[in-house]
């Protein structure tokens, strides 16, 4: 199972590429579609459409997972995050794949088994958990990343409850 999990933002948009074989985990690919600040919010909206599009088309992920909007104090960053997630989630209804949203607490806890784990731990949970010599970079990649491992353990767990039933 290829799992992409997505890190919604206007700035950069962070992908994450996981394969699944069993209970190992190897990354496909990862990385962040970045967009300049000075841009206007559509074209932002453009090019993260246009980017996401265009991997699923390489990638072909047979399941999707996105990080839950949680309120902030900040709300231009959270109307920002907003239309990026909008944004997302139109690619992967259009692409019918199958999607799943997740906080970020679940997802710390999925990856890290602590809810309330940093992000340095987080990182180093990624890495460790696909063998890779460096966490995935930028930030928004590794969080992606994660975001993909949750989802794919998620999986794993429902097809084991579903087995015992």
């Amino acid at each position: 199972m290829i799992a992409l999990g997505i890190d919604p933002g206007t700035a950069l948009c962070g992908y994450g590429i996981v394969r699944a074989s069993g209970d190992e985990y190897a990354l496909v690919a990862c990385g962040a579609i970045a967009t300049p600040a000075k841009t206007p919010l559509e074209q932002r909206l453009l090019t993260i459409y246009e980017e996401l599009t265009a991997l699923i088309k390489k990638f072909h992920p047979d399941t999707a997972a996105v990080e839950k909007l949680f309120f902030s104090r900040n709300t231009t960053t959270a109307l920002s995050v907003g239309h990026a997630r909008g944004v997302a989630l139109l690619v992967l209804a259009q692409a019918k794949i199958p999607l799943a949203e997740y906080t970020p607490n679940e997802i710390k806890q999925a990856v890290s088994g602590y809810g309330g784990a940093d992000k340095y731990q987080m990182q180093q949970m990624v890495r460790m958990l696909l063998q890779l010599d460096h966490a995935p970079k930028p930030d928004d990649a590794a969080d992606a990343v994660a975001i993909a491992i949750c989802h794919l353990q998620s999986a794993r767990l429902r097809e084991l409850i579903a087995a015992q039933s």
